[in-house]
């Protein structure tokens, strides 16, 4: 990927006086007319970086940076490092670990089998989610427009969009893009995505920002809840809410006391709760609750027509 690549050119040029194209394209897999294209990219992100001809010469950081030659030595290093193995982890290769392997300086105290951090972004399902975001990520990189099947409470519909970012949140995948059909940007989570493609047009970057990916901003507090809960689930209120979302009641049950964004999310989180919660408020959500429970008891008392 053109950012790794990068990363590990400008990791190189930090630990060695000078190198050579070749040498470079050699190492990351590539054509020496792509490394010259990332050292043009590396300059005018304000990299000075050097080149000469003939014989002893190469590639290297002018003389007299400022920048630090060990700072890919430090801690920062070891972050860097705990990223890409986190990437390791979706992408269904060792693409990452060998980037590490290739752009790590002598020193063994860079990356140890005893960093402290380990992230894995995988899913129950990465089989199916690992080639989805390889795929987009090359689509991102080449400007084309993806087409896929999107599957949603709302219903089924197929779209294409300019892909922007891929976002990894709340333990899913997403891609954020503009969309064609509603002509705006929006966010698509890849677990609902199939038959994903590349047409063979493609797009203009447009100005766009990174979404703002708050909760406030894309679960805005609509429904406030108030409840009673068990208090062997006082676990989950915490995991999920916060120690201040409740209060303890002198028959040692919780008050609970929240907002919601949506209310169909809503009724499947009380649902999970099963007898361990009872409702107080809103009263409508009672009245609907009460509704799913007795067409769940009608379902299964005519177990025995069936």
């Amino acid at each position: 990927m053109k950012i790794d690549r990068l990363l590990g050119i400008l990791s190189i040029l930090l630990q060695k006086e000078k190198t050579t194209a070749p040498e470079l394209a050699e190492r990351f897999e590539v054509s020496r007319r792509t490394i010259n294209r990332d050292i043009e990219n590396l300059c005018k992100a304000g990299i000075p970086i050097q080149t000469s001809q003939g014989a002893g010469g190469g590639i290297s950081i002018m003389e007299g940076f400022s920048m630090d030659r060990t700072l890919l030595t430090s801690k920062d290093m070891k972050m860097i490092m705990a990223g890409l193995r986190s990437l390791d982890s979706v992408s269904g290769s060792h693409y990452y670990g060998q980037l590490m392997e290739k752009i790590k300086p002598g020193s063994s105290d860079i990356v140890t089998g005893s960093d402290a951090i380990l992230i894995d972004l995988s899913s129950w399902n990465n089989d199916a989610i690992a080639p989805k975001v390889s795929f987009i990520q090359d689509a991102i990189e080449e400007r084309a427009i993806l087409a896929f099947d999107y599957y949603a409470p709302s219903g089924d519909t197929h779209r294409e969009i300019e892909p922007y970012y891929l976002i990894f949140k709340w333990s899913s995948w997403y891609v954020y893009g503009f969309c064609l059909m509603r002509q705006d940007f929006r966010m698509f989570k890849l677990n609902r995505m199939s038959e994903i493609r590349c047409m063979e047009r493609h797009f203009e970057m447009r100005n766009v920002q990174a979404p703002d990916l708050s909760i406030s901003r894309l679960y805005p507090p609509e429904v406030k809840v108030k409840a009673i809960v068990e208090p062997r689930m006082k676990w989950r209120l915490i995991e999920e809410f916060g120690p201040d979302c409740f209060t303890v009641r002198e028959d040692g049950r919780l008050l609970f006391s929240g907002f919601y964004s949506d209310e169909d999310s809503l009724l499947v989180w009380l649902l999970t709760f099963g007898d361990q919660m009872k409702l107080l408020e809103p009263d409508w959500l009672k009245e609907k609750l009460l509704d799913i429970a007795n067409n769940i008891k009608k379902i299964y008392g005519d177990d025995s027509h069936e």
